[in-house]
């Protein structure tokens, strides 16, 4: 996959996660959903479906070459570890003590860690000049979009986000090892499948409820069943042939989406200098780490 086409692709991921926060939003108000317990209900649902769609279309094309193998079914459940049950029970049991744009900026410093030590998991991965300025323009971007959001404190919350953008590296890290064994449709619907059950379980234990029906209410959880197997099929696919430092850095791109997404399902006001700044630094960012030395 050329550098150009794998960019590209990296940023309408971003795009869908990004839309993937005011969708999610929506559907807490849409389907009532209150508590931990009907968070962690309301995920497994969500992944349930996508990793059982994912896995049941990777059957029906690829037959027996879809199901993992007993030296990679142990990577790829790790991977839904940290992906899915530990990264999204951190999150969003740390937006019940934290604002969103504390979460926004906390959540980059993962990527700043590993940009900063890939080398010790990938020798190929090394820190360019290139890199690192592209991870400072990112933060930079990320802290004009946070502008309004006061002084950072550090309390459980924070800690819950720092803990989830930590299992974010780590589920990449993993999926990009057992990737060069196993085909990415194969990762991405196992592991989506195995943290959606287990999230599913325990929302249920804990007395979980979501009142989904069949209305129009419904579009929203489709669009995120949906966009969760596209965006979460490509990056896989991606991450397979590229280097996790330089896409880390494209994730800077997730906020400005997020908030303009944001702007048209939720009418927030974008309309802000930060906006354009944070823009314009994360464009920069991308554009500066993704540069290639002349031979």
């Amino acid at each position: 996959m050329s550098t150009r086409r794998s960019l590209l692709l990296a940023l309408l991921v971003m795009l869908l996660w990004g839309s993937l926060y005011p969708a999610v939003k929506l559907g807490y108000s849409a389907y009532r959903i209150q508590g931990t317990a009907d968070i962690l209900l309301f995920v497994g649902l969500r992944f349930t479906v996508c990793g059982g769609i994912i896995s049941l279309w990777g059957l029906l094309r690829y037959r027996r070459a879809f199901l993992p193998t007993r030296s990679t079914i142990l990577p790829i459940l790790l991977s839904g570890l940290f992906a899915i049950i530990l990264h999204y029970s951190l999150t969003y049991s740390a937006m019940l003590f934290t604002d969103s744009s504390k979460t926004a900026l906390l959540k980059q410093i993962g990527v700043l860690l590993y940009v900063c030590f890939s080398f010790l998991f990938f020798k190929e991965d090394r820190l360019t000049p290139q890199k690192l300025i592209g991870v400072v323009l990112g933060l930079c971007g990320v802290l004009a979009i946070n502008i309004d959001g006061g002084v950072l404190s550090f309390g459980i919350g924070e800690v819950l986000v720092v803990l989830a953008s930590l299992c974010t590296v780590a589920s990449n890290i993993v999926s990009k090892k057992v990737l060069q064994r196993v085909e990415p449709l194969t990762v991405t619907g196992v592991s989506q499948l195995f943290g959606g059950l287990v999230l599913l379980i325990l929302g249920l234990a804990m007395g979980g409820r979501v009142e989904l029906a069949l209305n129009a209410d419904l579009w929203i959880f489709v669009y995120i069943c949906l966009a969760s197997i596209i965006s979460y099929c490509i990056w896989f696919s991606i991450v397979k042939g590229r280097e996790l430092s330089g896409l880390f850095i494209i994730k800077f791109a997730e906020p400005i989406f997020a908030c303009a997404v944001g702007a048209l399902l939720l009418h927030e006001d974008i309309l802000k200098p930060q906006y354009l700044i944070a823009f314009l630094l994360i464009s920069g960012g991308i554009c500066i780490s993704n540069l290639k030395k002349k031979a």
